[in-house]
C-alpha cells in the first residue's frame, strides 16, 4: 500500500511583480504528520501556505491538498480543512460566541451549542463571549481564530504562527492539545519562526529561505546532520556560519 499524502507541491513557483516569492517549491505531507514548514521571516512560508489553502493561486507548478486541485477547486479545499493565518482576525462587528455560532453553522457542526460552549471553556472564554470582536485584546482574538478552526475537527490543519499573541499557559495547552489531534491519526501543517515550537512539536521539517527550500527531513534526520543541534542545521541551510 502506497503513503497516503495530503498535501503534494510540485515545481511551486510565486511571482508579484518582479519580486519571486517562492522559486519551485517541491513538498509532501503524509497523513497523520506534525509537519512544520520552518524558516526567517519573509522566507516564503505564509505565501505558500495561502496557496496550499487555495487563497491565492501560484504562478507556476501544482498543488493537490486532499487529493483536490487547489488551482481549479479552492473552495472544495477550504471545506476538507482548518486554518488559522497569522494577522487575520474575526469579525470586529460580531461578539465572541456569535463568531463561533457563525463558523458552526457554516461548518453544519453537530450539537452546535455544546460544541460552542465546550471551545469557550476551552479558552476560557466564558464570562467574555459577549465582548465585541474589536474590543478583544490580541490574546482573546487568537484564542477565536484557534477555536473557529478546531471547532469542526477538520482531518487537517494549517496554522500560521499559531502561538503568537497567547500567553505561556495556553501556548502549552495549545500544544497538548495539537499533539493528541495528530494523534488521533489527524494531521498539522504549520508554519513558524520559533525553532523551540518545531522542535517541540514537529515529526517532519522543511526549512524554506528565499522562496526556496533548503533543507528537509525528520527531526532526527536533521539532528543528526549537525550532531544533534538543530540551530546549527537552520543556520547553515540559511548560510550563516558559527560565529558570523
Amino acid at each position: 500500500m502506497g503513503v497516503e499524502y495530503v498535501t503534494v507541491a510540485k515545481k511551486v513557483s510565486k511571482t508579484f511583480g518582479e519580486f519571486k516569492a517562492l522559486d519551485n517549491v517541491d513538498l509532501k505531507v503524509r497523513k497523520g504528520e506534525f509537519f512544520g514548514l520552518f524558516g526567517p521571516n519573509g522566507a516564503g512560508k505564509t505565501t505558500l501556505l495561502k496557496i496550499l489553502t487555495g487563497q491565492i493561486e501560484q504562478t507556476g507548478g501544482n498543488v493537490k491538498v486532499m487529493g483536490i486541485d487547489t488551482k481549479a477547486d479552492p473552495l472544495s479545499v477550504k471545506a476538507e480543512i482548518g486554518i488559522v493565518p497569522e494577522f487575520e482576525s474575526p469579525p470586529t462587528f460580531l461578539t465572541g460566541k456569535e463568531y463561533l455560532e457563525f463558523v458552526a453553522h457554516l461548518r453544519k457542526v453537530p450539537d452546535q451549542d455544546t460544541v460552542v460552549k465546550d471551545w469557550l471553556t476551552f479558552f476560557d472564554l466564558v464570562g467574555r463571549e459577549n465582548t465585541i470582536c474589536k474590543d478583544m485584546s490580541k490574546g482573546m482574538r487568537q484564542k477565536l481564530m484557534l477555536a473557529g478552526a478546531f471547532l469542526h475537527e477538520p482531518p487537517l490543519l494549517f496554522l500560521d504562527e499559531p502561538f503568537i499573541n497567547l500567553d505561556p499557559i495556553y501556548q502549552k495547552k495549545l500544544r497538548e492539545y495539537l499533539v493528541d489531534y495528530v494523534d488521533r491519526g489527524n494531521t498539522v501543517f504549520m508554519n513558524t519562526h520559533i525553532l523551540e515550537i518545531a522542535e517541540k512539536l514537529c515529526t517532519k521539517v522543511v526549512i524554506i529561505y528565499e522562496g526556496k527550500v533548503v533543507a528537509s527531513g525528520t527531526m532526527d534526520e536533521l539532528r543528526k546532520k549537525a550532531g544533534g543541534d538543530l540551530e546549527k542545521v537552520f543556520m547553515s541551510a540559511v548560510g550563516i556560519e558559527d560565529g558570523a
